[in-house]
């Protein structure tokens, strides 16, 4: 989601952690092809591959009211698999606005989704707040709602994710802090439960680069990957028009991730807009592996086309596509370029 965008306009219209397990530097696009879009007028999409053998994906609704779960034993399945709603806006309040970019997450035997939302009344009050289910299958059970997750800042607060690393959990998501004249940074914490962080954040990185400002000031909608003996944090970039796109950060996997300076900071975007492919403003990804369970594969949202009539945050043609994460010789991943579309 981009951070920022005029409140006329607004009121006018109304990171998953994949285990340690070392993939080879081979593997390549030719491994993993998939039609694309996989869905439709679906943004800041999130697959996650169950224990139960599904493929569990949600993401962000163009009318931004409510949230949405499908399941299918492949990821091409997820194109025409049944859509279910687990949860709808407030009528008034916190959590009945923009709700945004959710991530389904099992945490202890219990589900979770993560999601940012604005207020009934003040829409651009956004933060993040968390659902838990105690059933085994998400389809059934309630979802209770846990709360607005709290941060050391009263401020505007979105793309939650959560990952294991050392025996840790840890949060990472997207924040405006006080001081910073930027739309949002990124941030990591860890966690007492999947809703409280424990301790003071560390800012990881935020928006300097010209690719990382264009049209608005922004890193948001963190992605973790663990690979090689590193971890890879995938984050989005600048406005979500065709500017937008992924950066990255590496640390080792030996590091004190609470060390801003344990983080190197890619110096240029790793996946952008492809005027080749006509895919524009690649980003907020998720990753998650192929049905051969070793190939990593690499989930994001783009439009077909550069030009958008008016806000591009009221442009409902973000559509969800996946595509083969490949690997380089040194061990760091390849994004490639979006691939075309296949129908």
């Amino acid at each position: 989601m981009q951070a920022r965008i005029s409140r006329r306009t607004a009121l006018a219209a109304g990171a998953l952690a994949l285990g340690a397990t070392t993939i080879p530097a081979t593997a390549t696009a030719a491994s993993a092809r998939y039609a694309n879009p996989l869905v439709r007028q679906r943004a800041d999409p999130h697959i996650t591959r169950h224990t139960d053998g599904f493929y569990y994906y949600t993401a962000t609704v163009p009318e931004y009211d409510r949230l949405i779960l499908r399941r299918a034993r492949t990821i091409g399945g997820l194109t025409d698999a049944e859509e279910v709603v687990l949860w709808r806006q407030h009528a008034d309040g916190p959590m009945g606005a923009h709700i945004w970019a959710p991530e389904l997450h099992h945490v202890d035997g219990r589900w979770y989704i993560y999601f940012a939302a604005g207020d009934a009344e003040d829409v651009w009050r956004i933060r993040m707040y968390v659902l838990e289910n105690a059933a085994a299958d998400p389809y059934t059970g309630e979802w209770v709602e846990k709360g607005q997750i709290v941060t050391p800042w009263d401020s505007f607060a979105l793309d939650a994710t959560t990952f294991v690393h050392g025996g840790t959990r840890y949060l990472a998501w997207a924040q405006q802090e006080p001081g910073i004249d930027s739309n949002s940074n990124l941030y990591l914490a860890p966690l007492t439960d999947p809703w409280t962080i424990s301790g003071p954040p560390v800012r990881l990185s935020r928006p300097t680069y010209d690719w990382e400002t264009r049209g608005h000031e922004v890193n948001e909608g963190p992605a973790v990957i663990q690979r090689n003996g590193r971890v890879f944090l995938s984050y989005s970039a600048s406005a979500t028009d065709a500017n937008y796109c992924l950066g990255l950060l590496t640390a080792s996997a030996d590091a004190d991730l609470m060390d801003p300076g344990a983080w190197a900071k890619s110096a240029d975007p790793v996946f952008r807009s492809s005027a080749a492919n006509s895919q524009y403003g690649p980003g907020h990804n998720s990753f998650t592996t192929a049905e051969d369970g070793r190939t990593d594969l690499l989930v994001y949202h783009a439009r077909q086309y550069r030009e958008i009539d008016g806000e591009p945050l009221l442009d409902p043609n973000r559509h969800t596509r996946v595509q083969a994460l490949g690997w380089k010789p040194d061990g760091t991943p390849d994004f490639g370029v979006p691939v075309p579309d296949s129908r």
